[in-house]
């Protein structure tokens, strides 16, 4: 059953990465990106990861994709057309992650996995002292510098906005 869950998810994830990455509507490109983040975390769910499953929900599906919709609602139309590459950047772009790929497989297959026997899960409490430790191994500066990007992010977002927003009024002005 698990393995046919995976084959699912797989089919949704290579499909709705192909249809963000080829569709015209950016609106659309973003929707069928959280389908794909959304099936990732189904993946992670199937691997019993819950808390990185958890963290994939709240932080990609909920947060990245959500500023994404926020900025394509205050920079364009919704239903404005993406430019569509030339055939020549398809076809880099095409190769290019051909390369990636086969790259990918060739380390995978080439590298010696070693079967754990005694796997004792961490808690989460455990990973939470992790994130808020300012010590030796401690992960609350990522944290902070990732909230103050987000938040650099949605000013410029913000200010992009509405220069575009002023730029079209003095256009239709004159």
């Amino acid at each position: 059953m698990e393995q046919i869950i995976f084959y699912i998810l797989a089919v949704v994830i290579i499909g709705m990465a192909i249809a963000s990455v080829t569709t015209k509507k950016m609106l659309r490109s973003v929707i069928y990106l959280l389908f794909v983040l959304m099936g990732l975390a189904g993946l992670y769910f199937l691997l019993d990861y819950n808390f990185l499953a958890a963290v994939q929900l709240a932080v990609y599906a909920g947060g990245v994709v959500v500023l994404m919709i926020f900025s394509v609602f205050l920079i364009h139309h919704i239903e404005m057309e993406l430019e569509m590459a030339k055939t020549l950047k398809k076809v880099i772009a095409s190769s290019m992650s051909l390369v990636g790929i086969a790259t990918f497989l060739c380390v995978i297959w080439n590298y010696d996995f070693k079967v754990v026997e005694n796997y004792n899960a961490i808690e989460v409490t455990t990973i939470g002292e992790k994130f808020l430790s300012v010590g030796n191994g401690g992960f609350i500066l990522p944290f902070e510098v990732i909230s103050v990007l987000l938040l650099a992010a949605m000013i410029g977002a913000i200010i992009v906005a509405k220069s575009y927003k002023l730029t079209d009024k003095n256009e239709q002005q004159s």
